[in-house]
């Protein structure tokens, strides 16, 4: 597809909207409201026996609790995704890992957004606080790898039902 036109029609703190216009591999063209995101990254913090995920408010969608992993936005000038996950992990669980590694990029709502989410495994992990976001209320929840499969049905964030059918797939076939 072919990009023929685009223009910003709000500038926003967290994200820009755009209207933009695409001529198709057919030859038709179509126009599309894209919300602009700088991309983000999800953690997937997992030793032998928990997995380590926040729960926190998401006003967005009226949510008081919505239980989610750990994650962030590339927002900071310079800073790899892994940069941005490890700072994200100290900041929201107090943790830091030994070993990183890329597990899958989803598109979050490719219909209207334009962020690419890269989840991240983090694993060999050890304390590290980091400094907290004032603006955010995390409660980090431990979830022992066993119960996976029985909390999937409550999980309604799309990147933690991502990463957590990953790791139930994966365990499931070690077992």
């Amino acid at each position: 597809m072919e990009l023929l036109h685009s223009e910003t029609i709000c500038e926003g703190h967290t994200v820009d909207l755009t209207v933009k216009r695409y001529r198709r591999a057919d030859g038709t063209e179509v126009e599309r409201q894209v919300v602009e995101h700088p991309g983000s990254v999800a953690i997937l913090a997992h030793d032998d026996e928990l997995v380590y995920l926040v729960r926190q408010p998401r006003e967005a969608v009226e949510e008081e609790g919505l239980l989610e992993i750990p994650a962030g936005k590339l927002d900071v000038e310079g800073e790899s995704e892994m940069e941005c996950g490890q700072r994200e992990l100290s900041e929201e669980v107090g943790l830091a890992a030994g070993h990183w590694q890329a597990l899958r990029t989803i598109y979050p709502s490719p219909g209207f957004l334009a962020e690419r989410q890269t989840i991240l495994e983090a694993t060999e992990l050890s304390p590290r606080p980091g400094q907290a976001d004032d603006s955010e209320e995390i409660e980090v929840v431990r979830l022992p790898v066993g119960e996976i499969d029985s909390v999937l049905p409550q999980i309604r964030d799309a990147k933690t039902a991502v990463a957590l059918l990953l790791l139930s797939s994966r365990t499931a076939t070690e077992v």
